[in-house]
């Protein structure tokens, strides 16, 4: 399933509610089954994937009228608050060219434990959303990220375990404000401000039986339409399973926490000596799962 966020497109507006995207048309999973938590939290939350499934098949037998127009329709983030966002550094070649460009050697540590960072769970956006150029940066970055979403509360599990933990995946852009993240990080904290002020994540969360084999998809960045960066999530050193097990050793993961990747190898503006400027549309695209499109836009 693909599921999403959406308003519909009218002059009252109206409460982000849950859906599911498919070839015909978007399931109001809602309006479908008026049992079912009204958004995609809720859904994990309740453990109720099955229930939607079944209700995304019963909408499409009674037929299209049941069925909302994508075009008609505004998008958000699947999960626009999620309990905890916690992005790792897992693909090798980025990290590498990141410590090559502050001239220090490669960390052995790395190689031994997958780490990773907290980022903002409260600025989160989806598709086709503006993001605010912040008025504390001078040179704006995204990074190109896969995302694993947590379908059920965990604590202790084993990486042999972890794909059952696994709801699904989505496109993540980890926007970075390079300069301010340099500097915290020379005091060897964060990065904090140089993260968290906006997060993109979307266009859908695509459940982990259609994604299949997360580990062999085609990622892609474009900005203004010319592609910049071009990856593999196979290239990846730390999978998902060795970070679930490594964060929820005595610890515990909830539905709805989102765990980042980390950049994939030349997925980011950093590594090529390219900057986003005011005014750019960036395009983030992963195999099987779809195209995160936001454009920048200057305070």
């Amino acid at each position: 399933m693909k599921l999403c966020t959406l308003e519909l497109q009218s002059p009252q507006g109206g409460a982000p509610r849950a859906g599911v995207v498919t070839e015909r048309g978007i399931v109001d999973l809602n309006a479908a089954n008026p049992r079912l938590p009204s958004s995609v939290l809720g859904i994990l939350e309740a453990g109720a994937l099955d229930e939607a499934r079944a209700a995304v098949s019963d909408a499409l037998k009674v037929g299209r009228e049941t069925l909302l127009d994508p075009a008609k329709v505004r998008w958000r983030t699947p999960i626009p608050r999620p309990p905890s966002v916690r992005d790792f550094y897992a693909f090798e070649a980025h990290v590498k060219k990141g410590f090559e460009k502050r001239g220090e050697p490669m960390p052995k540590e790395w190689y031994e434990i997958p780490v990773y960072y907290r980022s903002g769970n409260h600025n989160i956006i989806g598709a086709d959303e503006d993001v605010l150029w912040p008025r504390f940066t001078e040179k704006f970055d995204y990074e190109l990220e896969l995302a694993a979403v947590i379908g059920r509360r965990g604590t202790n599990v084993a990486a042999a375990d972890a794909r059952e933990y696994i709801a699904g995946y989505m496109v993540m852009n980890d926007f970075s404000a390079r300069d301010i993240q340099k500097r915290e990080m020379k005091v060897r904290l964060g990065p904090a401000k140089g993260k968290d002020w906006c997060t993109a994540l979307g266009p859908v969360l695509v459940t982990a039986d259609e994604v299949g084999d997360p580990y062999n998809l085609t990622m892609t960045a474009r900005v203004n339409g010319e592609e910049w960066s071009r990856g593999n999530s196979g290239t990846i050193y730390w999978k998902f399973e060795q970070m679930i097990e490594f964060l929820t050793t005595d610890d515990t993961v909830f539905p709805g926490d989102v765990i980042g990747s980390g950049t994939v190898g030349t997925g980011c503006g950093l590594e090529l000596d390219r900057w986003v400027k005011p005014g750019d549309v960036m395009e983030l695209e992963i195999e099987k799962i779809g195209v995160l499109r936001n454009r920048v836009v200057k305070r």
